[in-house]
């Protein structure tokens, strides 16, 4: 079974997963600074919402224009570009006297990036790891992506406690530039995954074909779906406990990354098909009990088992990549990651617009009956595709070209 010191000996990985936690504490530090100093200029939650999650919306939209360019680039100079644009945009997001149009356009511009960074970054790591260490891989960068959030809304609390908060958007551009630097030097030259020229006609055209594929789809909404509705539900926190959110959030951070460390390091390949579903239905099964306004005790540990089921998107990434040729990896990994935040985004939506009308607790408990209800269609649907045929641990049938790498 593959270990984590195999990843770190393994060359490039670790200057790409240092790259990618420089780049989401930037990320976080930048945004909450970014948030703090709109809402003091406007006064409105609502702008201020959107200056720290705006960036996740666009993708949405770079997913539909620029993924083409995701397998067309050398990796190590779109990763360090991209790092680049974000310190330089950040850092006129400090400018004095910005309008607030001009930085939701800054914005705008750093969502189309990061749709097209998420697909580079994660393409390249399907490259750089071999197939049985793929998972694992994702696991650990699904960990420090959780462990980066956590220490950068820490360090940004502190940071617009003791200096500003344009202060602290400038810290979010020096870490951005320190990812540039992370990538341009520790990375090595290689090739793009695919020939020919980016386009949006291109994008729209891979896209479709990527979606062709009832088995793709399926894969992808078992990606997008559950997992964000749950993400709906704990969009709520605050407003079903004010006092003790902080908690609640922090058991969620906790579960995940339990549930991250068991299935990427201790899960048998064995068991990677049959168990992606009933893990998935984990994330729903125990918000249920807010309806009951429970204790909190009994609150937290709901909290902390639900998010151990967010293990299961990296079965479902697992599967994604036995079904996508080597060449769209890039492409197929960007659609998941835009379409995965921006149905987070539309389920916060939802969720705070259901909690307005009735209250936070029937909010969570619809929502999660929501994802239990698409959880188990998609299961359905898979058993039924699949039939009585034999299948790979990992719950597809391998592509001569993954039977290649493995034999190699």
């Amino acid at each position: 079974m593959p270990r984590y010191r195999d990843l770190f000996r393994t060359p490039e990985f670790t200057p790409l997963f240092l790259t990618g936690a420089a780049h989401t504490a930037a990320q976080t530090v930048a945004g909450l600074g970014l948030a703090t100093l709109v809402f003091r200029a406007t006064g409105s939650p609502l702008l201020s919402a959107l200056a720290l999650f705006g960036p996740s919306l666009a993708q949405l939209i770079g997913a539909t224009t620029l993924l083409s360019a995701a397998d067309r680039l050398p990796p190590r100079a779109a990763i360090s570009g991209i790092a680049l644009f974000f310190a330089l945009g950040t850092a006129v997001l400090a400018v004095p006297g910005l309008p607030a149009w001009a930085v939701f356009l800054v914005l705008l511009a750093e969502g189309l990036a990061a749709a097209l960074g998420g697909g580079v970054r994660h393409g390249l790591l399907n490259e750089v790891l071999a197939r049985e260490h793929f998972l694992l891989g994702r696991s650990v960068t699904n960990m420090a992506v959780g462990a980066c959030q956590i220490g950068g809304f820490a360090a940004g609390g502190l940071l617009i406690a003791l200096f500003s908060p344009r202060g602290t958007v400038l810290v979010g551009a020096g870490l951005y530039l320190t990812a540039a630097l992370l990538a341009r030097l520790g990375l090595g030259a290689r090739p793009p995954r695919a020939a020919g020229r980016a386009s949006v006609g291109e994008t729209w055209r891979t896209n479709r074909l990527l979606l062709s594929s009832p088995a793709r789809r399926r894969a992808y909404l078992a990606l997008w779906v559950p997992n964000g509705l749950i993400v709906g539900c704990e969009s709520l926190f605050v407003p079903y406990d004010p006092e003790r959110a902080g908690l609640l959030f922090a058991c969620a951070a906790l579960g995940m990354l339990l549930g991250d460390t068991a299935v990427g390091r201790f899960l048998p390949a064995r068991l990677r098909g049959r168990i992606r579903f009933p893990l998935q239905a984990l994330l729903a099964a125990p918000f249920p009990v807010f309806a009951l306004d429970p204790a909190l005790p009994l609150a937290l540990l709901a909290v902390t088992v639900s998010a151990s089921g967010y293990a299961a998107g990296l079965l479902h990434q697992e599967r994604l990549m036995a079904l996508v040729p080597e060449e769209l990896v890039g492409h197929a990994l960007g659609l998941h990651t835009s379409g995965m935040l921006a149905l987070q985004g539309v389920s916060a939506a939802l969720a705070g617009t259901l909690a307005q009308y009735t209250s936070p607790r029937t909010g969570m408990v619809v929502l999660a009956l929501a994802s239990l209800t698409v959880t188990y269609s998609l299961a359905r649907a898979e058993g039924r595709a699949q039939g009585p045929t034999s299948v790979s641990p990992s719950g597809s049938r391998p592509s001569p070209r993954r039977a290649r790498r493995r034999t190699a």
